[in-house]
């Protein structure tokens, strides 16, 4: 009788035990097998498409690329194990370019100033933001009293310059204004400069300007005009690689995680040696998107 009784116990107790396992919480993908999914993993370099021509951002100093952005991507080129310069092919890209050079495979990712927009997400995705910033306007000293207003941009005395497939060129279509497209944003400031005086006013990101204008402080003056959207910036990656997106939005997690915490960030480190002096008011990282939850170790998540 008692052989039985026992039985019976571990019997139940045998089965409340698998009922337990059929109800825990499938184990977490790790970093590591995340990898492995995407079209990176066992490259021996990480293409990054980047701008070379925007001071604070992204830009060729000494031969060697300096910046917000170029120290994002290093840090992101780390996390998936590719640290120093050896492992990192940067890829100078026009703003217009971005996208083609991610669909052709021509780079694996993109840090560039990247504006995160509905029609751009239908071509590429996206990891981020990483930054959020404004439209702002910068005019030569000699304007600033003169360009202060939508309304006084859309005087067409005034030539507004603009980098060639950007989303500012889109907002200043909607509020009338007519512009003049150029290759890239370095192409009107140079219009502006040197007695050329093919453009009165360069609109772009308030980052991108504020890198210009930290070259030519006593040149350029910034206007604050209330064009009333935002733009979130975030790495781009190749819409067929889901998986790259994944690990790229977790890293920048991480990130954004330590800087919340009150510890020094590879985003705060950035900002503070690059933008940091010359924007307006103290920024903190936005959080990131749609982050996927992971465990940073080969192993699965423990039960």
């Amino acid at each position: 009788m008692l052989a039985t009784t026992t039985a019976v116990v571990l019997t139940l107790l045998l089965a409340a035990g698998a009922g337990c396992d059929s109800q825990r919480e499938p184990d977490l993908p790790s970093v590591q097998e995340k990898l492995e999914q995407t079209h990176i993993f066992g490259q021996s370099k990480l293409r990054i498409g980047v701008a070379t021509y925007e001071p604070l951002m992204g830009v060729l100093e000494n031969n060697k690329l300096v910046g917000f952005d170029i120290d994002i991507a290093r840090y992101i080129a780390a996390s998936l194990g590719y640290e120093g310069e050896s492992a990192i092919q940067f890829v100078h890209l026009a703003t217009e370019d971005r996208i083609p050079a991610l669909q052709s495979g021509q780079v694996d990712i993109v840090v560039s100033s990247f504006s995160i927009t509905e029609e751009r997400q239908k071509l590429v995705s996206f990891a981020g933001p990483y930054f959020v910033t404004t439209q702002e306007v910068m005019v030569p000293v000699a304007l600033k009293s003169k360009i202060r207003t939508i309304e006084d941009l859309r005087n067409p005395n005034y030539r507004v310059c603009v980098g060639g497939g950007s989303t500012t060129e889109a907002e200043l279509e909607k509020h009338g204004i007519k512009t003049l497209v150029v290759k890239n944003v370095r192409d009107c400031v140079d219009g502006m400069r040197n007695r050329k005086n093919l453009y009165d006013a360069v609109s772009s990101d308030e980052t991108i300007l504020a890198g210009f204008r930290s070259m030519y402080p006593t040149e350029f003056e910034i206007v604050d005009l209330p064009f009333g959207t935002s733009e979130q910036l975030g790495v781009g990656v190749p819409i067929s690689d889901p998986a790259l997106r994944d690990l790229i939005a977790y890293f920048l997690h991480q990130s954004y995680l330590a800087g919340r915490s009150g510890k020094t960030s590879p985003w705060l480190t950035a900002y503070h040696q690059n933008l940091g002096p010359w924007l307006d008011g103290e920024r903190e990282q936005p959080p990131p998107l749609n982050v996927p939850e992971l465990v940073d170790f080969d192993d699965k998540a423990p039960v």
